[in-house]
């Protein structure tokens, strides 16, 4: 009996040899039993003893074993209404009982007991003799081979044996849904034929034989998940019902330790090692850490330690009262603490109940930050709770739960992400996917360059004096690193080179200037005060990385970057941002304020102001070559590593079907994490809070995982059958650039080319009847995704519905539009078909693959990319409607025989990325396709667009004179306005065109 043993005080006595001084432990408080349990109050009373009490799954009833019946000196099973306090036996008083359990219905009660032992009332009638007679054994519990497990039914009054081998079969536990029981049993020593040495240690010491069992909860398939020699026993399942702990001793019966595992016998842990009597443990409601019995402070005093299920912590005591405390179990709420005692004044041992305090066990164990079993805890009770349908309710719990405050945002490679994407994958999990990722684990996971950072040793120093980092010059990103030095400078102006075109003439600021092995000092950006149209010409020569290669390849010894009087910007030095690119250059760049890069020019006799006003006007003029103080200069830039994960889950078809390409279903779980970013669009006041990216994309995100969740049900009550694989995921790295999902591309891409290559290339096909399809045909044979990836269904931002779901990517296949129709038949969702497939979202990397996409999209808002995008704003019934339908679509492709056809589309050359300086505080609202010119769904408060009085819905037809019919002219037009000079807007407003102005403000 594992859980009984309530006076083993006196078996150790028999090994008194090996007792242990009453030490305190290292890490131990002498005021544990104070700051953990409160209330404490005496439950039982009555028999010579009563004790291992377990609460039923609703908290309201208690099992116990009590010595108390008049004609039976051994246990019985008790059952404690801790509402009425009624006790009630539920054991057939007869024989010998032990180890009960309440099934999570109620309605059940598991025992171990010798009721149908022949000899049970000879054996009560010896022990009773033997008392009156004066005499008591001493105390060892019997592990006699007659014990069974039995369930008995509340209703019925029935008992129903669940084993019936020889052996002791006790100390049984069902699992959290009820599903499985496990159980202790030395059955497999009377199942076959033991040598002379092990029928010794059998008559000698039953348990040595005991091992850990689970079966169904109706007796069968019973398997056993331990095999080593010594007693395992005490089983008790985890919360979630994943593992088990129990305590194994070693072969002499001498000391025990804390054990768990899977619940199939994998992933054995030790959590402690002390060479002591530790057992009984019992996992909190949390699952974060168990609590057990040890008698480590002597034979005589056995109190309760808790130990991290992490095993990151040393064990912590939690009583400090004399004699025994022992064999604890937690309420199911986690604020109640039941154990056994002999602490009241007639020292018999009975039931205590008292208060636990879980904060001060979190703080005690150093469990106080939020943990992956806290995420996986609750993507258990998330997933336990949610619909197969699709309810608001079961979206919100992902949203809340992907914007807590402990996930900061979600940002790729940190804490947050690695909490947000083990969410999901425990999701998964509870819902049957079979792992996808690495290793056959649930994750993908791919390093990446998430930014740069400044080196120790980064130094300036002009002349004699030293400057201060990041108040009088930075280096820039892209730099190189090393000391240099120099007293040459060559000014060339803006530092463009650009070729002539129609209507406009070369312009170049090096002619004639010799630069070699010199300081090149530059402006930022354009000269201010050049058309519209030049500016538009000039923009994509303007960049700094163009600006330095330009340098680099005149033979310069680095390059200076100077904003200037005239540039209106609100910082001058350069930001220290990555920009996406590892390519760096081999000369030095740096940036310096403007009254630092004035002392330059000290020997000229201009001054900054004069030379930036001179070339403002945009006409050529001539550079100029001077010496000057000499700047020493040592630059040490390194780049930030981190790694992101994907995570994959895989509902497979049966094998009986010919493979088919599988259908992909994803959304992206990062988000922009805490501060500004380079695409973060916070207001100064907000630049250091949490972006909690509820829309963007905790909402795709859990309609992805009703999806998954949807279909696994479908499958699982055998109301489908695929026809070929449903692959969930989420992906990580869309806002630093989609490096989730192109590292997935490249990585099956890979494997797929070398599956082709081991069996020859791709399969022979006929010859091509045109170079179209020649030339269709060789893309195939480059870009073989499509051959496993038949579509790829995204959901980003789908939380913030007002007229119309936008789905994109509909023109990747003419298959869309019909399937959309019919599909959208039980939903109703209003739509807005957009064809264009290279959209900003992780499904363009595969529809650059040959891969048709179809992407749902609810539209950009006033709070995107803001910490105000946050989970209260969110249109759940909505969200749900938009789940249903990219799930009912999901379903019709995944038991089609049918695969989509892909159709490309030519690349826009307006996807250049406009060279934007200016800002307007406009958001465009991308659901209205059929507009002619840009609607906006909103403008930020306080922008230009708000102070100039412009309003959501508003269409824009007309910038800076300039004609607006889509998103690219707008795009463009922006690229040419000047900050700070006041331009005409036209808008279109309840069908009258109104002209409004507006002074651009500056992004940098």
């Amino acid at each position: 009996m594992q859980r009984l043993t309530l006076l083993l005080t006196l078996f150790i006595l028999s090994i008194s040899t090996n007792v242990l001084l009453a030490e305190t432990p290292e890490g131990s408080n002498t005021e544990s039993e104070s700051v953990l349990l409160s209330n404490t109050r005496q439950l039982t009373f009555a028999g010579r003893r009563s004790g291992e009490g377990y609460f039923s799954a609703d908290g309201s009833k208690l099992v116990f074993q009590s010595e108390r019946e008049a004609g039976n000196p051994f246990f019985q099973i008790y059952l404690l209404d801790l509402e009425t306090g009624d006790e009630t036996r539920i054991s057939p008083g007869t024989g010998k009982t032990t180890c009960a359990w309440i099934h999570p219905d109620g309605n059940r009660v598991l025992f171990a007991s010798t009721q149908d032992d022949p000899q049970a009332l000879e054996k009560q009638k010896s022990e009773l003799e033997l008392r009156e007679s004066g005499k008591e054994r001493r105390y060892s519990w019997d592990y006699d081979p007659e014990y069974n497990l039995f369930q008995y039914d509340l209703k019925s009054k029935e008992y129903q044996p669940l084993t019936k081998e020889r052996g002791y079969d006790a100390e049984g536990s069902y699992s959290p849904d009820g599903k499985l029981i496990a159980f202790a049993s030395n059955r497999q020593a009377y199942q076959r034929e033991l040598t002379e040495e092990e029928q010794a240690m059998l008559e000698r010491d039953p348990a040595v034989f005991m091992e850990i069992y689970v079966m169904e909860a109706d007796g069968s398939n019973v398997r056993k998940l331990t095999d080593t020699l010594g007693y395992d026993g005490g089983p008790f399942f985890s919360p979630d019902g994943k593992r088990i702990c129990w305590r194994r001793f070693k072969e002499d019966g001498a000391t025990a330790e804390i054990m768990t595992m899977n619940i199939d016998g994998s992933d054995v842990r030790q959590l402690t090692d002390w060479k002591v009597m530790s057992w009984a443990p019992y996992y909190h409601p949390s699952g974060r850490y168990i609590i057990f019995t040890t008698n480590r402070h002597g034979f005589a005093n056995f109190e309760l330690y808790m130990v991290a299920t992490n095993g990151k912590s040393d064990p912590i005591r939690v009583t400090h009262t004399e004699g025994f405390d022992g064999l604890p179990a937690f309420s199911p709420d986690g604020k109640q603490l039941a154990w056994t005692s002999n602490r009241s004044g007639s020292k018999q041992s009975q039931l205590y109940l008292a208060d636990w305090n879980h904060e001060a066990a979190l703080e005690l164990l150093s469990l106080t930050g939020f943990s992956d079993e806290d995420v996986e805890q609750s993507a258990a009770l998330n997933a336990r709770e949610s619909a197969d349908s699709f309810e608001p309710a079961d979206i919100a719990r992902h949203v809340n739960f992907l914007c807590r405050e402990e996930l900061a945002g979600r940002l790729t490679g940190t804490e947050g992400e690695h909490l947000a994407t083990q969410y999901v994958a425990t999701y998964f999990d509870e819902l049957g996917l079979k792992p996808g990722g690495d290793d056959e684990t649930w994750f993908q996971e791919f390093e990446f360059t998430a930014g740069i950072d400044l080196g120790e040793n980064n130094l300036l120093s002009l002349g004699e004096e030293s400057e201060e980092l990041d108040k009088d010059w930075n280096p820039v990103s892209f730099s190189a690193n090393g000391e240099f030095s120099g007293n040459e400078y060559a000014y060339a102006g803006y530092g463009i080179v650009a070729p002539a075109i129609e209507g406009f003439e070369e312009y170049d600021s090096y002619v004639h200037l010799d630069v070699k092995d010199k300081w090149v000092v530059v402006f930022r950006f354009l000269p201010e005060g050049i058309t519209p149209e030049l500016r538009q010409h000039w923009a994509r020569y303007s960049s700094l990385r163009y600006k330095a290669m330009v340098a680099r390849d005149h033979g310069a010894k680095g390059l200076i970057v100077v904003s200037g009087p005239t540039s209106k910007v609100r910082n001058q030095l350069v930001p220290l941002r990555y920009d996406g690119s590892l390519a760096g250059t081999s000369i030095p760049v740096i940036s310096l304020n403007d009254d630092l890069a004035g002392k330059l020019l000290t020997s000229t006799k201009k001054t900054l102001l004069e030379w930036q006003t001179k070339l403002d006007a945009g006409e050529p003029v001539m550079g100029f070559v001077t010496a000057g103080p000499a700047l020493n200069v040592q630059v040490d830039i390194k780049q930030v590593k981190r790694t992101g994960r994907n995570v994959i889950g895989v509902l497979p078809a049966k094998q009986s079907y010919h493979p088919l390409p599988a259908i992909l279903v994803g959304a992206h779980v990062d988000h922009l994490g805490r501060g500004g970013s380079s695409s973060s669009l916070a207001n100064e006041k907000e630049a250091d809070q949490i972006h909690f990216g509820a829309d963007d994309n905790a909402s795709g995100t859990g309609g992805m995982l009703e999806i998954a969740e949807y279909m696994s049900s479908l499958v699982a009550d055998k109301k489908i059958e695929l026809t070929r694989d449903v692959i969930f995921v989420a992906w990580s790295g869309e806002e630093l650039g989609l490096y989730g999902a192109n590292h997935f591309v490249k990585e099956l891409e890979a494997e797929l080319n070398s599956v082709m290559e081991s069996l020859g290339g791709p399969p022979e096909k006929e010859k091509a009847e045109s170079d179209e399809e020649e030339k269709a045909e060789s893309q195939n044979n480059e870009l073989p995704l499509r051959f496993v990836i038949g579509a790829c269904l995204n959901m980003d931002m789908i939380g913030r519905f007002d007229k119309a779901l936008i789905l994109q990517g509909v023109g990747s296949s003419t298959a869309w539009k019909s399937i959309i129709e019919q599909r959208n038949v039980p939903v109703g969702m209003p739509i807005t078909l957009q064809n264009d497939s290279y959209i900003p979202t992780d499904a363009s990397v595969f529809f650059m693959h040959g891969v048709p996409i179809l992407s749902a999209f609810t539209g950009t808002h006033t709070d995107y990319h803001t910490p105000r995008d946050t989970p209260e704003k969110i249109n759940y019934q909505a969200a749900s409607e938009i789940a249903h339908l990219m799930g009912l679509i999901t379903r019709g492709l995944a038991v089609s025989p049918d695969t989509l056809d892909y159709v490309d589309q030519a690349r826009p050359e307006e996807l250049r990325r406009a060279n934007l300086r200016a800002y307007l505080g406009t958001i465009p609202d991308y659901g209205a396709s059929d507009v002619k010119g840009v609607q906006l769904s909103g403008v930020g408060k306080g922008g230009p667009a708000d102070k100039a009085g412009i309003k959501g819905g508003d269409v824009i037809v007309e910038l800076a004179g300039k004609k607006i019919e889509n998103i690219y002219d707008y795009t463009y037009a922006i690229e040419a306005l000047k900050i700070g000079e006041k331009v005409n807007i036209v808008i279109q407003r309840d069908g009258e065109k109104k002209t409004l102005e507006l002074i651009p403000g500056s992004r940098e």
